[in-house]
């Protein structure tokens, strides 16, 4: 790849970009696998953030952690809820007492 196509990539939104690495990684199984044996949200944006410099597309960990649906994958690796209502508890957890009575 040369530097101007690398140039035009890391032009387009950070949207474009995760789709065209999310795209790249259908498919991709060592990086897959890799994504699969992270032990939380970090090494996976560590993967992540390796597979977009590879393919030219200049994501930053940033936009990575904040973009769906790589935002969604991290969120699901560390069981962390992407909205909470009320004191401050997942919504899944202010649910658990709910249709006991």
């Amino acid at each position: 790849m040369s530097d101007a196509d690398r140039s035009e990539l890391r032009a387009l939104p950070a949207v474009q970009r995760i789709r065209l690495l999310v795209k790249a990684l259908d498919g991709a199984k060592r990086t897959n696998e890799a994504l699969a044996q992270c032990s939380d949200g970090e090494a996976m944006l560590d993967v992540l953030l390796d597979a977009s410099a590879k393919l030219g597309l200049g994501l930053s960990r940033n936009e990575l952690a904040n973009t769906p649906p790589i935002r969604d994958w991290i969120w699901w690796k560390n069981k962390q809820a992407l909205l909470t209502i009320g004191d401050n508890k997942p919504r899944y957890q202010q649910d658990g007492g709910q249709g006991g009575r």
